[in-house]
């Protein structure tokens, strides 16, 4: 006890109100630059909590770029915003043109009024009978004059007021950045704590980035709205004509060889899916209809319930008593071709990818490609290579909804737990009994919602590949679109909505009641 006494007194205290020599050194490494300054604040707003008033005069002097330099690129990019607001006020009210376009307004109703005039001469020379109507038009117009005249002036008298505006909308954003600029810079330096990987200190590169994105932001704006019109550079784009001719011959010439090159390819393409679709459509729309809804009805029950069953008969009814049954079938024939195709490729992909994040990283800009192209722009290239018809249709639905089933397959297979695994591979489990008892058990819950997801973006396509050939509900929703038939549309978009309701059950419903 005497010992431990004798070492506390040994160690110096530390006055009130300074940082602790650790504490200090981090900081140092944190700000590069004002140093003691940044030592004396963070201490300030660290000794309690809530919020306590510091004020930065450089932060508030420089704006954005001070955020910027310290990578705060979150708080640079509205202030540089809102300041880039208060210079093209101030602009505006010193030297700007604020009546430009009141002016513009009135050069062209003068034109009409001096083209008035002149059709008014010829009308009394002629002795038309109209010579009443032209002069009603021109003391209007000449009254329209006036009017303009007087908004000229009252913008331009208006010009101080505009002035004034944004210099104290400057002031009250410049105090704003200084009063912020300290607290946000602890909370960083909180964060810089417990992740090292936080930019710290001034970076050449982040102060020269903001410093440029500012200034020429600021430049622009203050230039097109100060001078509204006078710069055609900042109005449009420059560009040519020929630029986009050229590229159009580019891709015409590029389509027009693949399609004589790999015509053997897509042709075997189109025979694998249409024996596919075939195949299905024998199943779906030839078999009876009592088999089927039996066959469906039955498949509810044993995945979601007796009671989710009873509602899918009662759409099947619907479906059947409308008039829709044979181009359900047919929709759920197409939807099935797309959809097995898809998961058939997109789970092994998936599994492959897991454990290779370089081919993931190379995967995925082409999933994400494929999701965000629109279905209208895609299904150009589609039509060159398979034309019109069932197969483009399918080929243009797996493109969208086919890489769901690919990402939460990855997803799924990266979120086994890794003392799981390695637990099996320590009792002597080879690759394929890892995969089958281990992984894909785990995974399943994901690959699920992915196969969900994919079956319900196909279903999605419906309408969309009515436009290429393909038949079913979705081609009672198009006529209905332009024929302007309500009814007829909104029984058939029932239809999907219940084939989307049933087939969802039928892949979700176990997994929903665990």
């Amino acid at each position: 006890m005497n010992q431990l006494a004798d070492e506390r007194q040994s160690v110096p205290a530390v006055p009130a109100g300074e940082p602790r020599e650790d504490q200090a050194d981090l900081v140092r490494e944190f700000v590069g630059t004002g140093r003691e300054y940044y030592q004396r604040v963070f201490h300030k707003l660290g000794s309690r909590s809530g919020f306590r008033w510091s004020f930065n005069p450089v932060a508030a002097l420089i704006g954005p770029v001070w955020y910027g330099m310290r990578g705060v690129w979150n708080w640079c990019m509205p202030f540089a915003v809102m300041e880039t607001f208060s210079f093209i006020q101030i602009a505006r009210g010193l030297f700007g043109d604020l009546a430009a376009e009141a002016r513009n307004r009135m050069v062209s109703v003068q034109g009409t009024l001096d083209f008035r005039r002149q059709q008014l001469e010829t009308a009394i020379e002629n002795e038309a009978p109209n010579v009443d109507v032209f002069k009603r038009a021109i003391e209007s117009l000449e009254s329209g004059i006036l009017e303009l005249q007087q908004d000229v002036i009252r913008i331009e008298e208006s010009a101080i007021t505009v002035a004034m505006t944004g210099i104290g909308l400057l002031v009250l954003i410049k105090l704003v950045e200084g009063l912020l600029a300290n607290t946000i810079l602890e909370r960083r330096f909180s964060d810089w704590l417990c992740d090292r990987t936080v930019a710290h200190g001034i970076s050449g590169m982040r102060m020269g980035l903001s410093g440029f994105f500012f200034i020429v932001v600021v430049v622009a704006c203050v230039m097109h709205y100060s001078f509204p019109g006078r710069f055609t550079l900042l109005v449009e784009f420059p560009t040519n004509p020929e630029y986009r001719l050229t590229a159009i011959d580019w891709v015409k010439q590029f389509f027009t060889w693949t399609v004589l090159k790999g015509e053997w390819f897509f042709d075997v393409i189109t025979l694998g899916i249409r024996t596919l679709l075939d195949a299905l459509e024998v199943v779906f729309v030839e078999t009876p209809w009592v088999v089927i809804a039996s066959f469906i009805v039955l498949l509810t029950w044993l995945s979601a319930g007796p009671r989710t069953a009873i509602w899918a008969g009662a759409f099947l009814a619907y479906m059947g008593l409308l008039g829709f049954w044979v181009k359900a079938m047919t929709t759920l024939a197409l939807l099935g071709t797309a959809a097995l195709i898809s998961i058939s490729i997109g789970i092994p992909v998936g599994m492959f990818c897991a454990r290779r994040p370089r081919v993931y990283a190379v995967l995925r800009p082409i999933m994400d490609f494929m999701q965000t192209m629109p279905a209208f722009v895609f299904m150009i290239p589609v039509i060159a290579f398979f034309g019109t018809g069932k197969p483009a249709a399918i080929v243009t639905t797996m493109i969208f909804g086919g890489t769901p089933v690919v990402r939460l397959t990855v997803l799924g297979l990266r979120g086994v737990p890794e003392h799981i695994r390695e637990a099996a591979i320590a009792y002597g489990a080879s690759k394929w009994y890892l995969l089958r008892k281990v992984d894909l058990p785990l995974a399943a819950p994901s690959i699920l919602a992915g196969v969900n997801q994919t079956i319900m973006l196909s279903l999605a396509m419906v309408v969309v590949a009515s436009l290429i050939g393909a038949k079913g509900l979705g081609e009672d929703v198009l006529e209905a679109l332009q024929y302007a038939s309500v009814g007829q549309g909104i029984l058939a978009g029932f239809s999907i909505l219940f084939c989307a309701m049933i087939l969802d059950q039928i892949v979700q419903g176990r997994r929903k009641g665990q």
